[in-house]
């Protein structure tokens, strides 16, 4: 695999040209004609499908609107709540709600059937399409029922990929769905196009897994597509078969990468054919000649199965090369955990091996990820007449959507599997986010599923129990079973794929999905349960801002995950203040605590009451302040919009992984009123720390100028966004006195700034 440091050109579609003196020479003598640089980015396939979703009349200040939007039932309820404090009147584009996460009631009781109901009758009133529990996993419904060339979808999940498909889709945060219900923009700066090059085939029973990990393995930590598009091209892709290329590209998102999208032929205009949807189809190309930001080049033969170890699909690892260093790799596992878990539980993976032999505990195969039909078609292939055992070892498979699972078994599939002692369910998301086949505690399971985080399998770090996870193909997994536990290369096994052809069968869409075709019905009456609750009232940005820092995290990398755990939680999704109490409990018990005892003053300055009364140690914390700025004279029982109060979290790189929007509304509804860091993983948490009215500062890396429980002073605060001010002066309050130093707020739209203004998306839409 290379990355180009520098830029290239595709030319004809099979050569590629790095940037330098000679290269538009170069490019001119094969393609015929002279092109500047310029024009060549204007010939990606992304380039042309950002053009036409564009109305800002502008390609470097973009403002889009996507053609369909899709969420799934631990985003829907909220999305749709903020929506309608905001005016929502009926679905202005086709609104997809899925329920694949809390499809299991057992888990939150009634909670999660409620939720449900609430998006039936909220599909009902303002025209969507509701897909009932175990029916589909959100992904593969857009792809079998959305997805359509050319296309762009928006989706409440950071795994909305459908890029193979010929379909540009972007995972958001709830707050960017909003936008788009009320018939707003999504806006956004032209982002760079990176391509990625592939050529040869795949060698037998290398899997797309395999692929995506030796890529995110590549680029995540160099951080080389970060908020750009990928653009799959070359020879290579027509070596891929449908199912291979939407593995690869689900994956995509553990690059950290905005967006993806491939070229498209005749394997894909079958896909649809299959699908009962021709006219959905047509060809995407760059043109003669398209200039890429970046290029990866991939040699599809030279990829063996993969491994990402504990905890994070960057921590790559061929599986010959994890059994040639088990000592080392495992080591490094550990020493990982013990920063992840701050000390407070010992994982142990070198118990594992046996014989020199590394053991697991636990297989699974699903979600939009794995449990496509190719994918358990070939594990099938692999298990066949084997055994998985009896002991500790358990395999599970969840077949992506019930029309897989229904061909699955009319092509004796799931007989095969069943067989061998593995477990087949239905469509389910849960494994990849903690909420299904929770580990023993320090098991170890692979899985081919989409993340491996830290706590995200179901480990509850503060009860003692943990457990891991890797991520492989189920090509691999299936190897592994058929050795009952013993990590295997699926290369290492002598299978005989049968490949069987995909049949469709709409049939159980058409009985059980209801889908308006678009027409709201305002006389149906919206169904709530206990659960569901409004958004609380939040105020607007005051003048000046006194912050306590409550948290300071220093790992690498913060997830979404660590932020605001999912798995068991999720069922609180529809309830802010009830999911709030969760915010960082897995990774800082304190957190919310102390956001709590802080936002007391805020809240005493809302009722026009004393706030050093509520909180007593901000006596000493106003009185350093008046000393330092006498002019301003605060009063002492504060006033309504010129003096707030409230919590920041520090961390280094907070925001990787999932869209959830939760992950900054928690700490919205606890009195947080920003977070420092010296990056941002992602640009969907960003925005949904802004669409939640929280200032999103940076500060230089290196030693912090405050500590955790550090008082922060942020004088004229409301003037410096309104403004447009890039960099803002702010003090850490001491005993001996106010020490300044600089936060930086980056770059924001105008439309941003006058949503941290007014305190939140909703108040903005409010007026």
């Amino acid at each position: 695999m290379k990355l180009y440091e520098n830029g290239v050109y595709l030319v004809n579609g099979t050569e590629l040209v790095e940037e330098g003196a000679e290269a538009l020479t170069a490019v001119k003598s094969k393609t015929g004609s002279a092109v500047t640089k310029e024009e060549a980015a204007q010939n990606t396939i992304a380039y042309g499908i950002l053009k036409d979703h564009n109305v800002s009349g502008s390609m470097d200040r973009l403002q889009i609107k996507f053609d369909k939007l899709t969420s799934h039932d631990i985003t829907f309820v909220g999305i749709i709540q903020t929506a309608r404090a905001s005016g929502l009147e009926k679905f202005p584009v086709p609104y997809v709600l899925t329920n694949c996460h809390n499809s299991l009631c057992a888990v939150g009781g009634t909670i999660n059937e409620d939720d449900h109901m609430f998006g039936l009758t909220c599909a009902k009133k303002y025209g969507g399409v509701y897909v009932p529990p175990h029916q589909a996993v959100i992904h593969q419904f857009a792809r079998e029922m959305l997805a359509c060339a050319g296309a762009m979808i928006l989706g409440s999940d950071s795994h909305t990929r459908y890029g193979a498909l010929g379909t540009m889709a972007i995972g958001e945060g709830g707050p960017e769905l909003v936008k788009q219900l009320l018939n707003k923009t999504y806006d956004i700066d032209m982002p760079g196009v990176v391509g990625v090059y592939l050529k040869g085939t795949p060698v037998k029973g290398v899997g797309p897994q395999d692929v995506a990990l030796a890529i995110i393995g590549a680029v995540f930590d160099r951080g080389y597509v970060k908020n750009k598009v990928m653009e799959f091209v070359g020879p290579g892709v027509s070596n891929l078969s449908a199912d291979f290329r939407i593995g690869v590209d689900v994956m995509t998102t553990e690059t950290t990468c905005l967006s993806s999208i491939w070229q498209t032929d005749e394997k894909i205009k079958e896909f649809y054919e299959i699908h009962g949807r021709s006219g959905d189809y047509k060809e995407l190309r760059p043109g003669k000649a398209a200039y890429y930001d970046g290029m990866i080049e991939i040699d599809l033969g030279e990829i063996r199965p993969m491994i990402a170890m504990p905890f994070h699909p960057s921590n790559t690892y061929t599986i010959e090369e994890l059994n040639a260093n088990l000592p080392d790799i495992l080591d490094d596992c550990e020493k990982r955990a013990r920063v992840s878990f701050d000390g407070a539980v010992e994982l142990d993976l070198k118990s594992k091996v046996r014989d020199g032999r590394l053991y697991v505990d636990q297989g699974i195969i699903a979600g939009c990820a794995g449990g496509g039909f190719e994918n358990i078609c070939d594990a099938a292939d692999i298990l066949k007449g084997k055994s998985t055992g009896s002991d500790g070892f358990t395999l599970s498979v969840y077949p992506a959507s019930t029309p897989v699972y229904m061909e699955l078994v009319k092509n004796g599939a799931v007989a095969a599997l069943m067989q061998t002692g593995a477990v087949v369910k239905t469509a389910f998301c849960g494994p990849c986010f903690g909420a299904g086949d929770t580990p023993a505690n320090n098991a170890f399971s692979i899985r081919h599923s989409t993340r491996n985080f830290p706590n995200r399998e179901g480990s509850k770090v503060q009860n003692g129990q943990v457990a891991s996870v890797a991520l492989m193909d189920a090509r691999s997994i299936a190897a592994t079973a058929a050795n009952r536990g013993y990590l295997t290369a699926a290369t290492d096994v002598d299978a005989e794929y049968t490949k069987p052809k995909y049949f469709f069968d709409r049939t159980i869409y058409d009985n059980r999905v209801f889908d308006s075709k678009g027409a709201a019905d305002p006389s149906v009456e919206i169904q709530f349960g206990p659960n569901i609750k409004d958004w609380p009232a939040m105020s607007a940005l005051p003048e000046n801002l006194v912050l306590k820092v409550v948290s300071e995290i220093h790992d690498p990398v913060t997830t979404t995950d660590e932020l605001i755990p999912s798995g068991e939680t999720s069922s609180f999704r529809s309830n802010p203040l009830g999911l709030a109490e969760y915010a960082l409990s897995r990774k800082d018990p304190q957190y919310v605590g102390r956001a709590k005892e802080i936002q007391k003053a805020q809240k005493a300055v809302e009722a026009g009451t004393c706030p050093l009364n509520a909180v007593g140690e901000l006596r000493a914390v106003m009185g350093a302040v008046n000393a330092a700025f006498p002019d301003k004279k605060f009063a002492e029982a504060g006033e309504t919009g010129v003096l707030g109060f409230g919590s920041t979290i520090f961390a280094v790189k907070p925001g990787d992984g999932s869209a959830r929007e939760q992950a900054a509304s928690c700490q919205k509804v606890l009195g947080g009123w920003a977070n420092i860091a010296n990056d941002y993983a992602t640009k969907r948490y960003r925005s949904n720390l802004i669409n939640w009215g929280m200032l999103p500062f940076l500060i230089p890396e290196g030693e912090l100028p405050f500590a955790n429980l550090d008082y922060l002073f942020l004088p004229d605060i409301r003037r410096a966004v309104a403004e447009k001010k890039t960099e803002i002066t702010a003090y850490v309050v001491r005993e001996s006195g106010l020490k300044e130093f600089t936060l930086g707020l980056g770059a924001m739209t105008d439309d941003e700034r006058e949503i941290i203004l007014k305190g939140c998306l909703i108040n903005y839409y409010r007026g």
